[in-house]
């Protein structure tokens, strides 16, 4: 591949691109002072202007500051050049439960119990705190090397200035499968309530391998969402049964509460509540950051490094379950995903012409830059039209690996697109023997 400029911003070196939005893109990045990895959200000052997202972006980074508990990310400082802002979080190396979920299957019950019991506890925090989630998902759950859950992601959080005069939430958002009904039907929610509702889905998924609401329709899978539309596995413990149903009440005002699952004798067993230190957390410079001068002190500057565009065995493991590089070459179960990877033998060249091959026939046009696609959508979905960006990275002289990410757009969108696009990709895919994966 040819080579790429690698950038540097404060003490920091940026590498590959961890996820990507309207506003905003997620990179892996090193402190070259300590070595630490971390990750750094980069937003657009000028984009976020022009839209009048100051308010949101203000509350994104107010609510990151308030949380320090050891079940959510951490945010460890905030910068700000000229044209961009710089959101420094915690990396961790686990990958996402999902991914977990999705290379052993479905966990036994005392595992699932002690990832919920961790869930929980994160997420009764955030409430204490005023601040409620409102997308809590697989892919937002991550673990560190310690298999500790991590709760990421609070793009979508709203703090309690957002509570209209009815004490209820307005804005509809979410993932479809793990939305509560009333957070659908837009008549206002109760953010506590709408979070456990998603917090049961997940128990349900990770103690099934598989969603409790899943239908191709978008109005057939609402319908089984507002109906409670559902059934436990037979390997469900009676306890397990009885405390999901409770959870999944369709009916905000009969549905179990956070502190009622708490005193849960299922959820009790083996339960240790976290230990951790309390600090009062400032908000002071959080303003700043949207106003920087040439004094400031979080005024950074941004370096361009040359070097090749090549994924090093770190950022390949960040990608991956964990240490198990093997989900890479492993089809993924049924759940819905914002991004997928691959790997291929073919040329980049090659690989990115067959994508944009099999993506026109879908109603999608394509434009490549260097080694990345990027893949538009003609017709707007239900969060304006799906934008996909693909992007191939060196992991060996005669391996590629293939990431396809959703830019903007609606998820289950994007994996209904991959669905109908994967096709087109068996001459692209390496599909290696047991013997060639043990080696890799």
């Amino acid at each position: 591949m040819s080579s790429t400029a690698r950038v540097r911003v404060g003490r920091y070196n940026l590498g590959r691109t961890l996820g990507e939005g309207t506003f905003a893109k997620v990179k892996f990045a090193r402190n070259v002072e300590t070595g630490e990895n971390v990750a750094i959200k980069i937003l657009d000052k000028e984009k976020v202007l022009l839209n009048r997202m100051v308010g949101q972006i203000k509350r994104e980074i107010s609510t990151m500051k308030l949380i320090r508990h050891p079940n959510v990310i951490r945010m460890y400082e905030v910068m700000a050049s000229k044209t961009k802002i710089y959101i420094v979080l915690e990396f961790v190396t686990g990958g996402e439960l999902f991914d977990k979920i999705a290379g052993q299957g479905r966990l036994k019950e005392d595992e699932a119990r002690k990832y919920f019991q961790q869930l929980i506890n994160a997420v009764d925090y955030c409430h204490s705190r005023g601040v409620y989630h409102r997308d809590l998902k697989l892919e937002n759950l991550l673990l560190d090397a310690n298999g500790l859950l991590k709760v990421s992601d609070f793009g979508l959080s709203a703090l309690p200035q957002q509570v209209r005069e009815d004490g209820l939430l307005h804005t509809t958002c979410g993932t479809p499968n793990y939305v509560a009904p009333e957070v659908i039907n837009n008549r206002g929610y109760d953010g506590a309530k709408a979070d456990l509702w998603s917090c049961g889905v997940i128990l349900f998924i990770i103690m099934s391998g598989y969603l409790p609401f899943e239908d191709s329709n978008l109005m057939s899978l609402y319908k089984k969402i507002f109906k409670a539309e559902f059934t436990c596995p037979a390997w469900f413990s009676t306890s397990a049964k009885k405390l999901i149903k409770r959870i999944l009440d369709p009916n905000p005002k009969t549905r179990m509460t956070m502190a009622e699952v708490i005193e849960n004798d299922w959820f009790k067993k083996g339960y240790q509540p976290p230990r951790f230190e309390t600090a009062d957390i400032s908000l002071d410079d959080v303003n700043a950051v949207f106003d920087v001068s040439d004094e400031s002190s979080n005024l950074v500057v941004e370096q361009r490094v040359e070097r090749p565009a090549q994924m090093n065995a770190f950022e390949l493991i960040s990608t991956s379950q964990g240490l198990n590089l093997g989900t890479l070459f492993e089809k993924q179960m049924s759940l819905i995903k914002r991004d997928t990877r691959f790997t291929s033998k073919l040329q980049a060249e090659e690989i990115l012409a067959k994508i944009a091959v099999a993506a026109r026939p879908l109603g999608f046009t394509t434009e490549k830059q260097n080694y990345k696609l990027k893949i538009q959508g003609e017709k707007s979905g239900r969060k304006g039209p799906l934008s996909i960006v693909t992007e191939v990275f060196q992991v060996a002289p005669s391996l590629n690996m293939v990431e396809l990410r959703k830019a903007r757009g609606d998820t289950l969108e994007f994996d209904m697109f991959f669905k109908n696009m994967s096709p087109g990709l068996q001459e692209i895919i390496w599909k290696p023997s047991k013997g060639a994966q043990a080696q890799v």
